[in-house]
């Protein structure tokens, strides 16, 4: 495994510390010390592989350690942040990430039969180990960047596999549950919803009739899928727009929270504080500064 590990290294050792697009359809990379505010974000559907290094994603009250080789899968858009820490010997931190596609993933389940799957252990967001064959998988796709003309015929067949690798994986109902609520009114739904609104006063009544469940189904399913109650999804989303209007568009304190949906800047203010460990106007401070170094060097 240490092999395949090196590999890969060597494979995507000209990634940065923004995600770097490859040629491969939905694979990017980072690597090196990615600073914490660029992982304060809307994690899009994804399957993500830590080959050095650690790093901590925080979702809701849940808390992901990720140590390598691990993986972990995020099925849907989620507000969540995390922290990144370089590994031993001075090696920087690296992951790879693929993004779900959902008609590969919906092309795959039809393949299959449904008595592959045991049922799930657990509705926590973890950290998955990465095994040999999974890797291999990944080895496969990466080694695509040296004969790119290749990508076209193998990059699907090498996708489906790590697809399907991680079906079998203890995170893999999460893929199967995004699959079946593409049909009929869903959480899914919901989540678009507020992701489109979250600006707006919350009706949870209203979201559940047309999730077509019961409210409190409504709650448990919501949580379980995204690891936030509804209430705290749209709190994460308002948050994390109102610091990009505070840092990219200059806004005062509460214009930005009366912009984002809030009535009260002290509860924006509290909020904020708690959310990411500052108050928004020195936060904001402290951001643009990073910003400045950043595009100096």
């Amino acid at each position: 495994m240490k092999e395949i590990l090196n590999e890969i290294s060597q494979l995507t050792s000209n990634a940065k510390t923004e995600p770097t697009a490859t040629d491969l359809p939905g694979v990017v990379i980072i690597k090196g010390e990615v600073p914490e505010h660029q992982l304060a974000a809307i994690y899009e559907p994804m399957i993500g592989v830590i080959i050095q290094g650690r790093k901590t994603i925080s979702i809701g009250d849940q808390v992901i350690n990720l140590k390598p080789p691990a993986y972990f899968v995020v099925p849907m858009e989620i507000p969540a942040t995390g922290r990144v820490h370089q590994g031993p010997n001075g090696l920087p931190y690296l992951s790879v990430g693929l993004s779900i596609n959902q008609n590969s993933l919906l092309d795959l389940l039809k393949d299959l039969p449904d008595d592959l799957y045991e049922e799930k252990v657990t509705t926590e967001f973890a950290a998955c180990e990465a095994t040999t064959d999974f890797l291999e998988a990944w080895l496969r796709m990466l080694r695509l960047l040296k004969t790119p003309e290749h990508i076209p015929a193998l990059a699907p067949v090498y996708e489906r596999e790590i697809l399907y690798r991680v079906l079998l994986g203890p995170q893999g109902w999460r893929l199967r549950q995004v699959c079946r609520t593409q049909k009929g009114p869903s959480i899914n739904q919901a989540i678009q919803w507020i992701r489109k609104n979250f600006t707006k006063p919350m009706e949870i009544k209203r979201m559940a009739a047309k999730s077509a469940i019961g409210v409190t189904t409504f709650h448990r399913q919501f949580k379980q899928i995204t690891g936030l109650s509804p209430i705290q999804f749209q709190k994460q989303l308002r948050l994390l727009e109102a610091r990009k209007l505070l840092v990219f568009s200059g806004y005062p304190v509460s214009h930005a929270a009366f912009e984002v949906g809030y009535e009260s800047v002290s509860q924006f203010n509290r909020e904020y504080s708690r959310f990411f460990g500052t108050p928004p106007a020195r936060d904001a401070s402290n951001l643009r500064q990073i910003e400045v170094i950043r595009n100096i060097a």
